[in-house]
């Protein structure tokens, strides 16, 4: 009688094979048991990581980029004749002008916002100032860089061009600079303003620190005005065609 033995690793082994079994695998560090499927999540994972590392990448560039590379200025000048503001344009060839100063200005255009750098005058009277208009909050600010003063007052869309042909005006006058007339604007000074939020970034940040107030034009203004008292100053700056003297008085 013959006895026949089965060695039982080899029994596990020949079953393994034949039956397809899948045994799980330890991490020769850790001691924890991995599969195959667990290896392709981490993979996963590790890439979705890395997507989001390149995407902060790129916005992060974009936004050092943005604030902190030189801004492109734009640098115009215009002639202009002296006359009143109901004189028709087509009135100027039978008019000989008598005052035609130079008006220099540089503008600056991001975010539906433009920034104009009104320098002190050549010719002729004026304060130097910035001006900014904000055409997303419909707001216009003048600081006078005499005064150190913010005066704000609701934008005149009527008058100040959008931001892209302001910017083809501008490339027009860096060609050379040419005739047009003077208009003039009226405001006066109203209360002041505390609460710089409602302004916007654009203009508190233009308005940090120094005294701001509200104006109100004259024409919308009803009764009887008395001018004797004010103390008045002007600003000669173009935002059109044609050059507007801004006349700003305080009671």
């Amino acid at each position: 009688m013959v006895k026949i033995a089965f060695n039982a690793a080899l029994a596990q082994k020949a079953l393994g094979k034949e039956g397809e079994v899948l045994v799980a695998e330890k991490d020769p560090e850790t001691g924890s048991v991995y599969s195959g499927e667990n290896s392709t999540g981490r993979c996963l994972l590790t890439l979705l990581g890395l997507a989001f590392i390149l995407t902060g990448l790129i916005v992060g560039g974009a936004c050092v980029y943005r604030y902190f590379t030189p801004k492109k200025l734009y640098h115009g000048a215009m002639h202009f004749t002296d006359m009143d503001s109901d004189a028709a344009p087509v009135d100027m060839d039978t008019r000989e002008p008598y005052y035609l100063p130079r008006i220099d200005e540089e503008v600056e255009v991001q975010d539906n916002v433009a920034i104009i750098n009104v320098p002190v005058p050549r010719f002729g009277k004026g304060d130097p100032a910035y001006i900014l208009h904000d055409f997303k909050r419909k707001m216009t600010a003048y600081l006078d860089l005499r005064l150190g003063t913010c005066f704000v007052i609701p934008l005149n869309t009527s008058v100040v061009m959008p931001p892209q042909d302001l910017l083809d005006l501008f490339q027009q006058l860096m060609s050379g600079s040419y005739r047009t007339y003077l208009v003039h604007e009226d405001l006066v000074v109203k209360e002041r303003i505390d609460n710089m939020a409602e302004l916007g970034y654009y203009i508190s940040h233009l308005c940090r620190g120094k005294d701001t107030y509200r104006m109100q034009r004259r024409s919308e203004i009803m009764g009887i005005q008395k001018r004797s008292v004010e103390d008045c100053f002007s600003i000669r700056h173009f935002e059109n065609t044609y050059v507007t003297e801004t006349k700003i008085c305080r009671a």
